[in-house]
């Protein structure tokens, strides 16, 4: 058994699909399944349902790859320290996202590039239980999401709780002028307008869905996507408006739309920046989320 035995492994779970497998592998589909068979071979266990495509894991393989996701984990936080002890604060974070968070995450990359411009980030945008996921099986480094709490306590990773500046409707003035008049919005004033909103699967769609049902209305969403550049794009024609959480938005990056706070009840779940516990956290992820701490405490 090798390392690279249990990253072929991993990267099958994560594609689901054994020609992407190998390409994530940089081998060849023949080579990878070659390589998991001899592992398989060598453990005495049959690991993957195989039919005529990828079929899943068997009950045994599931067992094994939780072993695998953990030692790859700790080989390739094991490397980033070596980098980090030759050369400092270089290398690619793995960071998972959720959208519609309190927070922009340009500008909090920006401001720890300040202070670590080697520091390189390859980000996925998950929803809130995919997010917990993955930084359970070590598939991103770091979190920044909606989260309980109680969870994570209970889970012992490390999170540092980002402000909730509360909720605005974002729209523009030119194709909605009566929202002009309003200093503070509540639910009923903008029930019947048409509104571009993430997906129903996504946290803060369905805290919004809850919302206007204990207030006994209906809303209307003309557009739905997981893509915010698609939901500010039909803002910026006019198509809808946008139910944002204050500070995920860069206001710059549209100054002809205008924003009313919304007044809505609080989320249950909080969001956070984590990252695992203390000596098990990569290196740099440690790092970023030290300076994280440092910009929220100073701000």
């Amino acid at each position: 058994m090798d390392i690279k035995q249990l990253i072929y492994l991993c990267n099958l779970e994560r594609e689901r699909h054994f020609g992407r497998a190998a390409e994530a592998s940089f081998v060849s589909q023949p080579t990878l399944s070659m390589r998991l068979k001899n592992l398989e071979r060598e453990l005495g266990l049959s690991l993957i349902n195989r039919s005529n495509n990828f079929d899943g894991f068997t009950a045994e393989g599931e067992r094994v790859l939780a072993w695998a996701r953990e030692i790859v984990s700790v080989y390739q936080g094991l490397k980033l320290e070596v980098e980090s002890l030759k050369h400092g604060v270089n290398g690619t974070l793995r960071i998972g996202v959720v959208t519609q968070c309190s927070v922009s995450l340009p500008l909090l990359l920006k401001m720890v590039n300040d202070r670590y411009p080697q520091l390189d980030y390859r980000v996925a945008v998950l929803s809130a239980d995919q997010l917990l996921d993955a930084l359970n099986s070590h598939t991103v480094d770091l979190g920044i999401g909606f989260f309980e709490l109680a969870t994570l306590r209970e889970l012992h990773f490390q999170a540092e709780s980002l402000t909730d500046n509360g909720v605005e409707l974002v729209y523009h003035p030119a194709h909605f002028p009566q929202l002009e008049s309003y200093e503070n919005l509540q639910l009923k004033d903008i029930a019947a307008l048409p509104l571009c909103l993430a997906e129903p699967t996504r946290y803060f769609r369905r805290y919004l869905d809850a919302s206007f049902r204990e207030a006994g209305l209906t809303q209307r969403v003309i557009l739905e996507s997981t893509s915010i550049f698609q939901l500010m794009q039909g803002v910026q024609v006019g198509l809808g408006c946008l139910i944002a959480p204050v500070g995920h938005l860069l206001p710059d990056m549209s100054p002809d739309l205008h924003s009313r706070p919304l007044n809505i009840a609080p989320m249950a779940r909080h969001t956070a920046v984590v990252i695992a516990e203390p000596g098990r956290a990569t290196p740099l992820a440690q790092h970023f989320f030290d300076e994280v701490r440092r910009i929220l405490s100073e701000s």
